[in-house]
């Protein structure tokens, strides 16, 4: 059985239209595979943006540590947990001003840990996150893939390559915003894709 571990980043939670294709994604895989599903909803987890005091925590050997400091490391250690028990982790990202939302980087700069995702080495940084698969599902107003705009689609390779994972698989509903036809059009695109994907899958 392959644990999969869902990631949902829109603002909207449960009814934005990247969650409704992790909601695709998993229903579809369920159908002909055994998995076992773990979610995360990034807004409704409220993450905040990383700071000085938590980054110091981690920094600060276990046995060490104060109380408070203790209960900083423990969110990340929490995120990292999971992504280590995963085979697959599934992503729900839509677009937010050209860019990730800022939960979802929120998630990554917690999951980018020195020693534990990633290290350096004298011949540059090795992630230590190998063997998994990561699918994104980009749900997005306007058409940006293949274009300068879209800087999702290279951010989230560098990242997950960094820490180990380079078996990466994008799935794009691109012109969400551009009438329902075209909407439409795109969900369809993106399940026929999401169906390819998930026949590919094995169990």
């Amino acid at each position: 059985m392959s644990n999969i571990l869902v990631i949902n980043s829109s603002l909207n939670e449960a009814s934005g239209n990247s969650s409704k294709l992790t909601e695709k994604y998993i229903e579809t895989l369920q159908a002909s595979k055994s998995v076992s599903v773990t979610s995360r909803n990034l807004y409704a987890s409220n993450l905040g943006h990383l700071e000085a005091s938590e980054m110091e925590a981690w920094m600060t050997d276990a046995d060490s540590r104060t109380d408070e400091q203790a209960k900083l490391a423990e969110l990340s250690d929490t995120l990292i947990a999971e992504v280590q028990a995963a085979d697959e982790i599934v992503i729900g990202v839509p677009m937010y001003n050209f860019g990730i939302p800022s939960a979802l980087k929120a998630w990554i700069d917690r999951i980018a840990r020195a020693g534990i995702t990633f290290r350096y080495t004298e011949n540059g940084p090795q992630g230590l996150l190998e063997g998994k698969k990561v699918t994104i599902l980009a749900a997005r107003g306007g058409q940006y893939v293949g274009t300068p705009m879209d800087t999702q689609t290279e951010y989230l390779k560098h990242f997950f390559a960094f820490i180990g994972i380079t078996d990466i698989r994008f799935v794009y509903a691109e012109g969400l915003a551009m009438g329902d036809e075209q909407a439409s059009k795109a969900f369809n695109n993106a399940n026929e894709k999401i169906v390819e994907l998930t026949s590919d899958t094995v169990d």
